[in-house]
Order: C-alpha cells, then sequence, then structure tokens
C-alpha cells in the first residue's frame, strides 16, 4: 500500500466538509477557497474544485451571485443556502463524533502500546 494513495483519500473524504465551513462565512471566491485549502494542506486543483461546487449549487446547498471585478472579467461570490446551513450542521455532528470515536481508539492503542493499562 502507498501511504500518499491514503493521505489523498482522507483528505478528498473531508473536502466538501471544509467547502462548506469555507463558504459558511460569508460570500466567497473559489480562488480564495483554493488558497485556503493548499494552505491547510487539503491539496485541491481547480478541475476538483469547480464540479464540486457545481454539485453543492444542483444540490441546493450554495448558490452563488455574479459580482463584477475591476480587474477583469466578473466573479462568483459563493454562500450557503438555508439548506446548506443545515446539512453543514449535520456533517459538524457527524465530524465531532468521527473525531471522538477515532482519538478514543488512538488513546487507547497509544496508552496500550506504552505498557500502560488500557481502559
Amino acid at each position: 500500500m502507498n501511504v500518499e494513495n491514503t493521505q489523498v483519500q482522507m483528505r478528498k473524504g473531508i473536502l466538501e466538509f471544509c467547502i462548506l465551513h469555507i463558504i459558511s462565512r460569508g460570500e466567497v471566491y473559489a480562488s480564495d477557497m483554493l488558497e485556503e485549502l493548499t494552505a491547510a494542506r487539503i491539496m485541491v486543483v481547480e478541475g476538483t474544485l469547480y464540479p464540486l461546487l457545481t454539485r453543492l449549487k444542483n444540490a441546493g446547498l450554495v448558490e452563488y451571485k455574479w459580482v463584477e471585478s475591476t480587474s477583469g472579467p466578473p466573479r462568483k461570490y459563493y454562500t450557503l443556502t438555508a439548506t446548506g446551513r443545515v446539512f453543514l450542521e449535520s456533517l459538524q455532528q457527524t465530524w465531532e463524533e468521527l473525531v471522538n470515536s477515532t482519538n478514543q481508539i488512538i488513546v487507547k492503542h497509544s496508552t496500550h502500546r506504552n505498557g500502560r493499562a488500557s481502559a
């Protein structure tokens, strides 16, 4: 098995969640999303982001508006819909449960491995 492939799959699995979180803060332009995701080491390219944004829009979770730009063509700015906010809240709850469950397993493993009694 290739560890890099597994790492990429793990990151891809949370990409939609991260994108919805970024959009939930207010109007955001796609290149700003790419920048934030890259800074967080969730590598994504435009060829991945734009189809995902289209799927989110078609699902009624996000919407966009065109804004004129002084330095080029108009830009699409994305926002969450009310449905998108409810969806994100549900994902947030699932994320917290997964983090807690994963940490429970990891901590149990590391305490057992270090020779301590595990609970």
